[in-house]
């Protein structure tokens, strides 16, 4: 195929460029008509570069210099964010609700440029869509971008002739994810950032502006208090480019033991436990999964997806172990032909207020709706417990600093009142 630049008129009068890939002039003209556009102008790209009429195109990529294995490293599509695949979701919700056939939509986003989704991948779609395959076997084929979740569900949708709901669904499913995810970072980061900064003074107060003064009480041979006494061993200490190496050495090993560990199969299973049962970032990461939890599995179900191959999906997407191997006992009795609820109760993982709603929802025959009254709950109640964490993080992260400030500014000014005292003494003397 060959690529032509084009410009073209919008019914409103707008002025549009872009780039095809067609066969041929006439094709690119059809193409542009398929569009709803007028076209005005219809040229080759030189060279297989996107020229605009009027204007010279240049495009250097570097990527062909690069051994194969890096070339092929470079131009993988990286996985998207939950945020980016919700933009790129919606955006072709809304062409395909516009009345644009498949093909012209995925040919539409190829040049819309949504963060995070390369142009390729449109393209390959539309390409393997022209050839005769359905958009859910296209997706399937590009893992890294479109994960089981969204691929089943579209395939759901070209099953009950519902494809833009679905994608409307999927796009709101990860808004939504995005929103809670984004909430929960914001909560842990801010309290980091702060220790991390207050931490940084005291080290710079410890290592460049304390020796100044300890320099004045050693050179006076007086007998300085303890608090006093362990400050200077810290400064000795950090400034001591051995005992800084050692420190370093030992974090390298104790990192590369953690990394380990916790690639080992009973090393994931321990610090995922371990996680749950913190005392207040255990609640909300419990909080977080029993949400994520109920919202994919409800998802999936509200939108054809049988239940176990939603289940199976959802323990694909968790993070955290306890619960995958939770998710996946409740499969094996479900294909037995038991409830939801049972194997979930049975698992001593989740919650009984989730359980009793989802045994609501078998009775009542809608255990999609149960599920999404599940994740709303949990969701609430995870902002809520971020708040209330927030404001107690705060006081307590600054009365810690304020401790270590005035621990200090005694141990200096006891050093100087006591070797002020000290020579008052001797000048009496005398």
């Amino acid at each position: 195929m060959a690529q032509f630049s084009y410009k073209a008129r919008k019914r409103s009068g707008e002025t549009v460029s872009g780039l095809i890939e067609v066969n041929d002039r006439s094709a690119a003209l059809a193409q542009i008509d398929r569009m709803g556009l007028f076209p005005v102008a219809v040229e080759a790209a030189k060279g297989g570069v996107a020229v605009t009429p009027g204007k010279a195109g240049v495009s250097i990529s570097l990527t062909k210099f690069l051994p194969p294995a890096l070339r092929e490293i470079a131009l993988r599509p990286r996985q998207p964010s939950m945020q980016e695949l919700a933009t790129f979701t919606q955006q072709f919700a809304n062409l395909l609700k516009a009345g644009m056939p498949l093909t012209t939509a995925l040919n539409s986003m190829a040049y819309l440029g949504s963060k995070g989704i390369p142009t390729e991948v449109s393209k390959q779609l539309r390409q393997d869509v022209t050839e005769g395959r359905s958009l859910s076997d296209a997706m399937a084929k590009q893992p890294v971008v479109f994960a089981d979740m969204y691929v089943n569900m579209v395939r759901a949708g070209e099953q009950s002739g519902s494809l833009q709901d679905v994608l409307r669904r999927l796009a709101e499913h990860y808004e939504r994810f995005a929103e809670v995810r984004s909430r929960v970072q914001s909560a842990l980061i801010y309290p980091v950032i702060v220790m991390l900064v207050g931490f940084g003074m005291v080290i710079v107060f410890i290592v460049f502006i304390l020796p100044t003064f300890l320099s004045l009480f050693t050179g006076m041979n007086a007998q300085l208090p303890l608090s006093t006494q362990l400050l200077i061993g810290i400064s000795d200490f950090l400034r001591n480019p051995l005992y800084l190496l050692t420190m370093a050495l030992v974090g390298v090993a104790g990192s590369i033991v953690y990394i380990r560990f916790r690639a080992s199969e009973v090393g994931r299973r321990v610090l995922d436990r371990w996680k749950l049962k913190l005392p207040i970032f255990g609640k909300v990461m419990r909080l977080y999964l029993f949400g994520q939890f109920a919202r994919t599995l409800g998802t999936l179900m509200q939108n054809g997806v049988s239940v176990l191959t939603a289940l199976k999906i959802t323990e694909q997407v968790l993070p955290n172990v306890v619960l995958k191997e939770a998710i996946a006992k409740t499969r094996e009795a479900v294909t037995d032909g038991k409830t939801l609820a049972q194997p979930l109760a049975r698992s001593q993982v989740f919650p009984q207020l989730m359980i009793d709603l989802i045994r609501i929802g078998e009775e009542t025959g809608d255990v999609p709706g149960a599920l999404r009254n599940v994740a709303e709950t949990y969701e609430n109640d995870l902002n809520i417990t971020l708040r209330v964490m927030m404001n107690l993080i705060e006081p307590v992260m600054i009365i810690g600093i304020a401790l270590v400030v005035v621990f200090l500014l005694m141990s200096v000014l006891q050093a100087m009142f006591m070797i002020t005292s000290s020579i008052g003494e001797s000048f009496g003397r005398r």
